[in-house]
């Protein structure tokens, strides 16, 4: 078995050094997962799903997104994807994301590949598959909030000012006070704010003590991050997508990210209207924002187990 924690470096063709991360079963693996991370953190912490992957038969690809973790790239420092006009910088960001599929179907010619995302790496899960619909035999986006709304538009709104007035690279003053510091406050009894992340007070205080989580991104990443919601949410787009594609959707119901699991209902009934025939939802009543990092019985102890049933529903042929 090859080792999640000792990451390699992937040279994607945007000219970034990807912090690659493989772990794969001795044999032939099943299919393959490929892991997207959240905004602030890294593909490190996703070690548990992948060593629970490989125990059942997969083979696991995660790397760190530009302007994150241990990824370098001359146009992306921390906290940005790219310097690239206002809401374009996530497009280098699905390259990257192509380079590791490719290197992952290179690995394993014929397995299945099943683009997976939490949060930001939900969106960017999404803007894969519209950019590239072929390159998945399934897609599973965890705790993401496509839903669109005044409150959207009002910090679209602050963040082209801000650029205007303070730059594109620097931290913004006003999105982390809209959203991190507000889901925080939303959790009561609190002990740190960043309790609205799990109910597990060490899996918070580890993401506290990593240097390589809880900062601030910058303007730009706030922009391409709201842009890939609404590319993704757009009726166009997703008319793109095979209807048949298996699209499983996860959410927290004490998630105050997605409005308590709120956008992730939405998102599904969307694609149903749209007639995606095979969308699976499971909204966990106790969970906060990282599914993978709770301890709230009974539904977290099932996560893993659920997100194991619906891979093998997508990668048993149809009779």
């Amino acid at each position: 078995m090859t080792d999640f924690a000792d990451p390699s470096i992937l040279n994607s063709p945007t000219g970034a050094a990807l912090s690659l991360h493989h772990a794969a079963p001795a044999d032939t693996p099943r299919a393959v997962v490929q892991i997207n991370h959240g905004l602030a953190e890294h593909a490190a912490r996703y070690a548990p799903f992948a060593r629970f992957l490989v125990h059942h038969g997969f083979a696991v690809f995660a790397h760190d997104h530009r302007g994150h973790g241990a990824t370098r790239a001359p146009d992306a420092p921390k906290g940005v994807f790219a310097r690239a006009p206002a809401g374009e910088a996530w497009r280098p960001v699905i390259t990257d994301t192509l380079a590791v599929n490719t290197h992952a179907a290179e690995l394993y010619p014929g397995s299945p590949i099943i683009t997976f995302g939490h949060s930001m790496g939900g969106m960017i899960a999404m803007n894969f598959a519209l950019s590239h619909p072929e390159r998945q035999a399934g897609l599973a986006v965890w705790n993401a909030n496509f839903k669109s709304g005044a409150a959207v538009r009002l910090a679209q709104l602050i963040l082209a000012t801000e650029r205007m007035f303070l730059g594109s690279d620097v931290p913004s003053r006003l999105l982390p006070k809209l959203t991190f510091e507000q889901w925080g406050k939303a959790i009561e009894g609190a002990r740190t704010p960043f309790d609205w992340l799990s109910h597990d007070e060490d899996q918070v205080q580890a993401y506290i003590d990593d240097p390589q989580c809880g900062w601030d991104a910058s303007v730009s990443m706030w922009q391409d991050i709201f842009a890939m919601g609404d590319r993704a949410a757009d009726r166009t787009g997703l008319a793109e997508l095979p209807k048949t594609l298996p699209i499983q959707l996860v959410g927290g119901g004490h998630d105050p990210a997605t409005d308590g699991g709120e956008a992730v209902t939405w998102f599904a009934e969307r694609l149903q209207q749209l007639g995606f025939s095979d969308v699976t939802i499971n909204i966990y009543g106790a969970m906060r924002h990282e599914t993978l990092n709770e301890s709230a019985p009974p539904e977290a102890k099932g996560a893993m187990d659920d997100f194991l049933r619906w891979a093998d529903h997508l990668l048993v042929p149809a009779a």
